[in-house]
């Protein structure tokens, strides 16, 4: 016992170093832009297994355990948002027993986040999943469900997951529904306003309310946040995947080499120096668009 003291005491005063100069930094960085919004596309958690010769499974465990650590390294500089890629749409055409594996993993991981609630609470995490909740296993979208109940008094800070998600379903999707209720609406202001000689009956050809982006926008998925100043894809792809395409076309692309286990406090860092460094350049473009 007597010689296991200073080791821990040691320990803990470079942990309590480290967050000093942790928090230093942030705040040097705040003299800056921060982004609002980082979106994460979490790739190479089964080259990571593989690349350490891991049991099956071990790269999401590790995967989720940095997930945890870029979250807060998020909220302590003052990100409010954060989106990650959970699981595509795209998915569910792999054979039934990966799509199967895949949810058992989804499921263990938000009954894992559950447990770290304390955490959660104290950045005021308010918990989002997005998408075409429909198509979870029942086990998986009921655990997503506490999560979302869990954490809706929070408004502070805001993590979206985005599960049985594509952008090539979010768009079409967006459209009909933008058509719907322009339809369904101007139907029924005609009917208000039509005169009592032609008993009320509208022709549909003279319907022509313009869909607005706002219209679409409106009815997407992602429309409840703003779009990502930064979108990251880690393990250095650069490929979107199917993912944010809409949101995306004034986002600041950083694909840092690193695996998603891999992802950290520097990976942070660096995405946001390179914001604030483009910054200018994308408000500009968002502006002009």
């Amino acid at each position: 016992m007597e010689e296991e003291r200073p080791s821990g005491v040691i320990s803990k005063g470079l942990g309590s170093l480290i967050s000093t100069m942790r928090r230093l930094l942030f705040t040097f960085m705040s003299s800056g832009p921060i982004p609002q919004h980082i979106a994460f596309i979490m790739d190479g958690n089964r080259r990571f297994a593989k690349k350490w010769k891991l049991e099956e499974g071990a790269g999401h465990k590790a995967g989720f355990l940095a997930l945890m650590s870029v979250l807060k390294y998020c909220y302590e500089v003052g990100v409010k948002y954060v989106t990650v890629y959970a699981f595509s749409l795209d998915n569910f055409n792999r054979r039934p027993d990966e799509v199967q594996y895949v949810m058992d993993i989804m499921y263990e991981k938000i009954q894992g986040f559950l447990k770290e609630l304390d955490m959660v609470n104290r950045y005021g995490v308010r918990v989002l999943f997005i998408g075409d909740l429909d198509r979870l296993d029942e086990p998986v979208r009921i655990a997503a469900e506490k999560a979302m109940e869990a954490t809706a008094k929070n408004t502070k800070t805001y993590l979206l997951v985005c599960v049985a998600y594509s952008s090539s379903h979010e768009i079409p999707r967006a459209i009909y529904e933008a058509c719907q209720e322009k339809s369904g609406l101007a139907l029924a202001s005609k009917r208000k306003n039509s005169d009592a000689n032609d008993d009320g009956i509208v022709n549909e050809d003279d319907v022509t309310d313009v869909i607005k982006v706002v219209d679409l926008e409106k009815h997407m998925y992602m429309g409840v946040v703003p779009d990502p100043d930064i979108l990251v894809r880690s393990s250095g792809e650069t490929r979107l995947s199917n993912f944010l395409l809409w949101q995306s076309n004034n986002s600041l692309l950083y694909s840092p080499k690193a695996l998603w286990p891999e992802m950290g406090f520097w990976q942070v860092v660096w995405g946001i120096l390179k914001y604030q460094h483009k910054c200018y350049y994308l408000e500009k473009k968002k502006k002009q668009a």
